[in-house]
């Protein structure tokens, strides 16, 4: 059990990247005063922890009622953070978000898809599949998840610091190089999808 929770705790570190999620965070909070941002952290990982405990409780339940495969999520999910990563790059439909006041960052793109990313979503209902683990075990991967999910927050917190370093050209610069890199995650996720819906078919 204990090599089960170690190996959840790495792919979950993996898919929500609390470092990377820092980075979209600073960049995207550049312009918001150090209270603003504390508040705006803290929205960011309640928000996110809820649609990922909400994925390891029902995610499974509420896909199959639908009707909907997993391969179907990662690769919806890899559209949309293909789209959110093009956004960061171009700006423009980015700065329209920011300059919405009924907006809240906190939920798109910082908590979704930014910290609670297709891929994390996609890992905690695999690692909790009713179907193979027990509920002490869903239990563990749960908790997990929340430990994760609070060093994001810690991390969020001191981006302040972060921020006082490089400046807003260095945010600038940083929302366009995190927007490549999620744009070429998003297209590792869609690939994956095919290459296992390809699969099945093989050996179907």
């Amino acid at each position: 059990m204990v090599e089960k929770f170690l190996q959840d705790a790495l792919i979950i570190w993996a898919t929500i990247d609390p470092i990377g999620t820092m980075a979209i965070f600073v960049s995207i909070t550049a312009e918001l005063s150090a209270q603003e941002r504390q508040q705006a952290a803290k929205r960011t990982v309640l928000y996110a922890g809820a649609v990922l405990i909400g994925a390891i409780v029902i995610g499974q339940l509420l896909l199959t009622a639908m009707g909907i495969r997993l391969i179907s999520l990662q690769l919806g999910g890899g559209i949309i953070l293909f789209l959110f990563g093009l956004q960061m790059i171009f700006g423009a439909p980015y700065q329209k978000l920011k300059q919405d006041p009924n907006h809240d960052m906190a939920v798109f793109p910082l908590a979704i898809p930014g910290t609670a990313t297709p891929g994390a979503i996609l890992a905690v209902i695999l690692l909790t599949d009713n179907h193979i683990h027990p509920i002490p075990v869903q239990v563990g991967t749960a908790l997990i998840t929340i430990a994760i999910l609070f060093v994001t927050w810690l991390l969020l917190s001191f981006s302040q610091k972060i921020l006082s370093v490089i400046g807003n050209a260095g945010a600038a610069i940083l929302t366009k190089v995190m927007g490549m890199i999620l744009a070429a995650l998003s297209v590792e996720l869609v690939m994956n999808a095919i290459g296992v819906e390809q699969w099945l078919k093989a050996t179907s």
